[in-house]
């Protein structure tokens, strides 16, 4: 075959979910993304090597792309030959994402600043570093793209996504009472629904 599917998991996901995306794309090769990077500055160096590995042979790659998966991506391979993205739940704006997670935290900026990393209660550690990096490598991608957006995504408000995809000329799906994790039977029959419409 000549045409390939990357598909890039979230945060807890493994390459193993690519399985599920076989049905649905009979005529690729469905790949999955096995990489260990845990920030943008790892996902730099680490992503563009393994598709060239994984997909440099093909003539035509698609990628589909979950969570922070999808900022790994538009962080590290936005030069990458893509035809095309599906993004789940994508995370588009992790400047926005680290400071609602500072007040969640109770977290200033100066207390972030001085002391470099802080745990939170709900599992993440705030780091002034990756605040500094978002901010000085702002996300650029122009490869054409769908986005499926669950309505209660606990990381990323309706405007936010609304507006990134606006910016980059992006198709927007809804579900209605979907979840940032889109797993349930009824998540998971929306979600290949919207990829046969967008295919």
């Amino acid at each position: 075959m000549d045409k390939a599917i990357l598909y890039i998991h979230g945060k807890g996901g493994n390459p193993k979910e690519a399985e599920y995306y076989k049905v649905l794309f009979e005529e690729y090769d469905v790949i999955g993304f096995d990489y260990s990077s845990q920030l943008p500055w790892e996902a730099k160096k680490e992503f563009p090597r393994l598709f060239d590995n994984l997909c440099g042979t093909y003539e035509t790659v698609t990628v589909i792309a979950n969570s922070i998966g999808a900022f790994f991506a538009m962080s590290a391979l936005a030069d990458s030959k893509i035809e095309k993205a599906y993004f789940i739940s994508p995370v588009v704006d992790m400047e926005r994402l680290i400071r609602n997670m500072m007040q969640w935290a109770n977290v200033t900026e100066d207390d972030l600043q001085k002391q470099k990393e802080i745990p939170t209660s709900f599992g993440e550690t705030l780091s002034w570093a990756y605040l500094c990096y978002v901010r000085e490598h702002p996300v650029t991608w122009t490869v054409p793209t769908h986005i499926l957006y669950g309505e209660k995504d606990n990381l990323t408000s309706y405007e936010t996504i609304a507006e990134f995809a606006d910016r980059i000329g992006a198709t927007l799906t809804v579900m209605e009472n979907g979840e940032h994790w889109f797993h349930t039977k009824e998540q998971m029959d929306f979600l290949s629904d919207w990829i046969k419409q967008c295919t």
